[in-house]
């Protein structure tokens, strides 16, 4: 099983590469997974540091996010994204597939080259 961290400039980029590389395909009905992908997971933004809030809701100091747009992938077939430096995100993850340890985890970030 191959399992993919992604890490894009925005949701719109992240979608039209996943549609690009067969992850996604489109058919009358909508978005449909790929031959051999088993799971695709919109992570989103990714919250580094929490914000803290007073009693009337303002922030004080606002959270501080990751940068970037973030999906999981899981596909039985390998596919390239590509490659770029590989962020601390990856060894503390926000998401991980039950009964895959991240040790056997092949990461791949795009939207960084």
């Amino acid at each position: 099983m191959n399992i993919y961290k992604l890490n894009y400039t925005d949701k719109e980029t992240a979608i039209a590469d996943l549609i690009a590389k067969g992850v996604y395909i489109e058919t009358e009905d909508g978005i449909a997974y790929g031959q051999g992908i088993q799971a695709v997971v919109e992570i989103g933004t990714i919250v580094l540091e929490n914000g803290t809030y007073d009693e009337d809701s303002d922030e004080l100091p606002a959270p501080i996010y990751a940068d970037g747009y973030h999906f999981d992938v899981m596909s039985t077939q390998e596919i390239d994204f590509g490659s770029a430096d590989i962020t601390s995100l990856v060894n503390n993850p926000k998401h991980s597939f039950a009964g895959y340890e991240k040790t056997e985890v092949d990461f791949s970030i795009l939207g960084n080259e």
